[in-house]
């Protein structure tokens, strides 16, 4: 995800009182956030945060960091109040008393409390710290691989769901089909608002023809995908598909299956793949400016909205992604955006990408069609506008509440 917000600050304390433009205070509450190193979710976040700015919200984001100096940083989006995370089994950062305190404090300065999950240690900050004041939750993802840590911790899920005042899934399917939403929150405490991002099409974008041509790429159409290299981004699939499509590929990111994926490459013979490793904000801007179309091959509901594809949709590029249930077939419309096709079919794969490789008015139009789903549904006016709504819906409704 890009991170274009300005370079930190250090941040000595929070204001006694409120700026007279910041009619709201929203604190957030995550496990990890920039200048750590970067996610799909913190990403949602600062972009929730930097939309809701335009409608008049202050934003905190609370989180925990292996090395949390400086302990207060300013950002564009909004401050950053870091405690230490002391472990982090299962990806689960934790932190101790000193966290709670700090959690305490920041939730007397908010107005309303924005949680985001999962994360389970976020359900004991919710559990034991100061609950005066109305609190939202996000819901990203169900808890898909680490099933024995679900069951553990179902109970305190559940009740942490159900002391919301309301539950936001990101993406209408999601909201249908997440067996833990649709148990365990009340219909009318359940909403969707999907993710956006603001528009950064249109900022000016260095030479592209040195990137592409350091690739290899530039005679044939090109197709791109986006992200950390994780089990459940379908890569496989990708590779195994891009070796029947007269075009090349290439994958930008870097994670854990990197080696796995290449020796796969190898294996298949599909030389048309390129692995771009990490690239930095303006590299990306060039491949998104210069692909024919973005390729997101996850298969399991571990993607569960797909911001990459809205990244995409920014830049009027067509989409090929996969059915799994989530947001991803809502961000990206199949036939009008792209093509969606079943998970883990490589010449189902092959032959949507094939039709966007050779029919140069059919890509073109999906894409004009992305960029107008994008403005209505995923920029950062619409997601502000959303978000701000609900907190102030979820304050008038609790206000009520304390006068009755």
């Amino acid at each position: 995800m890009t991170n274009l917000s300005a370079p930190d600050t250090p941040l000595r304390d929070l204001p006694a009182t409120r700026p007279a433009a910041a009619q709201l205070r929203a604190l957030h509450i995550y496990r990890t956030y920039f200048p750590d190193p970067p996610g799909g979710l913190q990403e949602a976040i600062r972009q929730i945060a930097l939309g809701c700015s335009r409608f008049d919200v202050e934003s905190t984001i609370f989180t925990l960091s292996p090395d949390p100096h400086p302990a207060e940083l300013q950002r564009e989006e909004g401050r950053v109040i870091r405690c230490r995370s002391w472990a982090a089994p299962a990806s689960c950062d934790l932190g101790g008393p000193a966290a709670l305190r700090r959690f305490r404090e920041l939730s007397e300065w908010a107005d309303i409390v924005h949680f985001h999950f999962p994360w389970p240690f976020g359900d004991v900050l919710s559990l034991f710290g100061a609950r005066t004041k109305p609190a939202v939750m996000t819901y990203h993802s169900d808890i898909v691989r680490q099933r024995a840590l679900g069951a553990i911790y179902g109970p305190l899920m559940r009740r942490t769901l159900r002391s919301m005042s309301a539950v936001v899934a990101t993406s209408p399917a999601y909201a249908r089909t997440s067996p833990v939403l649709t148990g365990a929150v009340a219909p009318e405490r359940l909403h969707a608002i999907p993710l956006g991002i603001a528009d950064y099409a249109d900022m000016p974008m260095p030479e592209g023809e040195r990137l592409l041509a350091r690739f290899g790429i530039g005679r044939r159409p090109m197709f791109l995908s986006l992200g950390v290299l994780r089990y459940y981004k379908g890569l496989h699939t990708l590779i195994e598909a891009a070796r029947h499509v007269d075009a090349d590929f290439v994958i930008a990111g870097s994670g854990p299956e990197m080696e796995r994926l290449q020796e796969l490459k190898t294996r298949v013979g599909a030389a048309n793949v390129i692995f771009a490793g990490q690239v930095d904000d303006e590299e990306k801007r060039v491949l998104l400016s210069c692909c024919r179309g973005l390729v997101l091959s996850s298969h399991l509901r571990s993607e569960a909205f797909g911001m990459v594809l809205v990244e995409a949709a920014m830049y009027g590029k067509p989409m090929v992604s996969c059915e799994i249930g989530t947001g991803t077939s809502f961000v990206n419309e199949d036939g009008v955006t792209g093509w969606v096709v079943p998970p883990e079919a490589p010449d189902a794969l092959a032959a949507a990408i094939e039709t966007l490789a050779c029919d140069d008015a059919q890509a073109d139009a999906m894409g004009r069609a992305a960029r107008a789903r994008y403005e209505l549904l995923f920029s950062g006016e619409a997601l502000g506008r959303a978000y701000s709504q609900l907190y102030r819906d979820v304050m008038h409704t609790a206000g009520r509440a304390v006068s009755r």
